[in-house]
């Protein structure tokens, strides 16, 4: 039987006829129930019982020298939950109140159809399933809140919840903490129309203009008073709070201090955190989430264009766990055909299906441990995604062709480009899993967003290249660096790096020029516009809808990408910013013989 067709649900049959109980097994069998387990007496079912877990019991009410009845109490008694189906060939209302009474699934009279007997079986197990997953839900939440009150006490960002009725709800340990040594009126249960204070009156002000317009109110700065008499600043925002299903629960009030914590962030400003190259404001604030985030052993959905370094945050966020020591292994989803990601990940048994010779482990078990951190997630199919929903609840796995599962301390990162909640709204992704994967979500910005960070990116690159060619070269002119801080970067910072070494490579100087970047940077320094082409520069049919560059220019910056990824189109499109369909393109309209690049 195939074993994608197998059921792994765990089936204990109870009969002291030999006949009828083989009889069951073997219809269960043939249905695809591959765990049924036969008993003849109470003394088996309950050593069977108490040996594993099952998922549903099929007991004779008559039993040698006890009954049915019995097994039914001493299963609730031991904290089962599991259904129990109550068979018998002397049906009488005394046994089925009792039955009843006890928490039996059904109870069910002699002689059982086979139709009946599966209908039965697939309705318990299925009421059975749908129990667990309601408390591995409720859990999970559980889980979830605890991790994020976890998160919220170690931001330094005050952090306010004010219910519909303009009632203080909660408040972060950083709140508590600022308002005991300078606000004290301002606490949990307090009815902001209440409060006196300059403070109290502005947060006042923005809970009944979000409360009004169910929207954001963006960022802003008002003045406090100390009790110093001093004036204070605060810079605060106000957003509308709502659960899963947009149901509106009140306002999440954000402030932070500027008046005492301006001075600390410049003391703390850091110009690299891991691999993290940027000096930026918008950097900062990653750093310190990541720091944050980190400690936390929860999961993490990294999203952001391709480029800005999803696969940074992973490392990051691995080294500044507990779990540093152990493994953090990487899985590109979209690098491995859909036909052996299953078994990339989960692994397989020998034999189990055409080609495998011999046991495989899987990512997952390699990972055990440590960190598991699987890149380009949205791009999974739906089989999968409800593989790895299992796995993210459950914790355990079963290996292709195998039987016993198994379990595993993972924490899982994921990271995509594209955007996940989009792909819900087109039931394209499932909505479960997303929410399972978005404990925490950090987004990391495109280049175009943060460009006072390029002149030390670029002068990153410059001393890497540097210190493998040996050529010599020191630094940029100022119209490379005006000129790099025009481009729009749709390749973001792995385009960049990619630039910096064409223009070391072409360099014979101690100064990278303008002469030695590519036409698309030069075009946009020349058009005034970040990014901009100037109509006169767009090809009637341009390729990728892009600026005009130099064909051979072109065709060498895509065998190279190529080279470096063993002849993975995937990666090398995300190393060149070309979608795939763009790079297939590219390498026919070339005539592209990849059999000639020696990979």
């Amino acid at each position: 039987m195939d074993i994608e067709h197998e059921q792994a649900e765990r089936i204990l049959i109870v009969d002291d006829e030999d006949s009828l109980r083989l009889t069951f097994e073997m219809l269960l069998k043939r249905a695809g129930y591959s765990h049924v387990t036969g008993v003849s007496g109470y003394d088996e079912a309950v050593t069977a019982i108490e040996q594993n877990n099952f998922d549903l019991i099929i007991s004779d009410i008559v039993l040698p020298g006890t009954s049915g009845i019995d097994l039914l109490r001493h299963v609730k008694e031991t904290g089962k939950t599991c259904p129990v189906v109550m068979i018998t060939g002397y049906p009488n209302i005394e046994s089925a109140a009792e039955a009843v009474r006890l928490g039996a699934f059904d109870y069910v009279p002699k002689p059982v159809k086979k139709n009946e007997l599966l209908k039965i079986v697939a309705l318990a197990l299925e009421k059975y399933e749908l129990q667990k997953e309601k408390v591995r839900f409720e859990a999970q939440q559980e889980k979830n809140r605890q991790m994020q009150e976890t998160i919220l006490r170690s931001v330094r960002e005050i952090i306010i919840t004010v219910d519909t009725h303009l009632r203080i709800a909660d408040m972060n340990d950083m709140a508590k903490d600022w308002a005991r040594t300078f606000l004290p009126d301002i606490t949990i249960g307090v009815p902001l129309p209440t409060l006196t204070s300059r403070f109290g009156r502005a947060l006042l002000e923005d809970a009944e203009e979000v409360l009004k317009h169910r929207k954001e109110l963006r960022l802003h700065r008002i003045e406090w008073q100390k009790p110093d008499k001093s004036t204070g600043v605060m810079s605060v925002t106000a957003v509308p709070l709502e659960d899963s299903r947009s149901n509106f629960l009140g306002v999440v009030i954000t402030a932070r201090d500027l008046t005492n914590l301006e001075d600390i962030d410049r003391r703390e400003q850091r110009a690299n955190f891991h691999r993290f190259i940027g000096k930026s404001k918008t950097m900062q604030r990653i750093y310190a989430l990541l720091e944050s985030v980190g400690k936390v052993d929860t999961t993490v959905l990294v999203t952001g264009e391709s480029g800005t370094g999803k696969e940074l945050v992973a490392d990051a966020l691995h080294n500044e766990s507990p779990r540093s020591n152990r493994p953090l292994v990487k899985v590109d989803c979209t690098a491995i055909p859909e036909d052996l990601l299953e078994s990339e990940l989960f692994g397989h048994k020998k034999g189990s299906f055409t080609g495998a010779d011999r046991d495989r482990l899987g990512r997952i078990l390699q990972a055990d441990g440590g960190t598991l951190f699987l890149d380009e997630i949205g791009d999974i199919s739906p089989r999968m995604q409800l593989r790895l929903l299992r796995f993210l609840q459950e914790r355990t796995f079963y290996p292709v062709g195998q039987d016993q599962p198994i379990q595993v301390d993972v924490r899982v990162i994921t990271a995509t480009n594209a955007d996940l909640k989009e792909k819900v709204n087109r039931g394209q992704f499932r909505e479960d899993l997303y929410f399972r994967l978005r404990v925490v979500d950090i987004h990391l910005p495109p280049l175009r967003e943060r460009k006072e960070d390029i002149p030390l990116l670029a002068r990153h690159f410059l001393t890497i290249f540097d210190g493998k060619m040996k050529k010599g070269i020191t630094g940029f002119s100022d119209p490379v660096l005006e000129q790099l801080a025009r481009h729009s970067w749709p390749g973001n910072i792995r385009e960049l790096e990619h630039i910096i070494e064409r223009a070391y490579v072409l360099c014979n100087s101690d100064t990278i020029t303008t002469e030695h970047l590519p036409t698309e940077v030069k075009v946009a320094a020349v058009s005034g516009q970040p990014g901009a082409i100037p109509a006169a520069a767009q090809p009637a049919a341009a390729a990728a809808g892009g600026p005009e560059s130099d064909p051979e220019d072109e065709v060498g910056r895509i065998i190279e990408a190529l080279r470096r990824t063993g002849g993975n189109k995937a990666k090398a499109a995300r190393l060149l910013g070309f979608d795939r369909s763009t790079l297939y393109r590219k390498i026919a309209s070339n005539n592209i013989d990849l059999s000639d690049l020696k990979i």
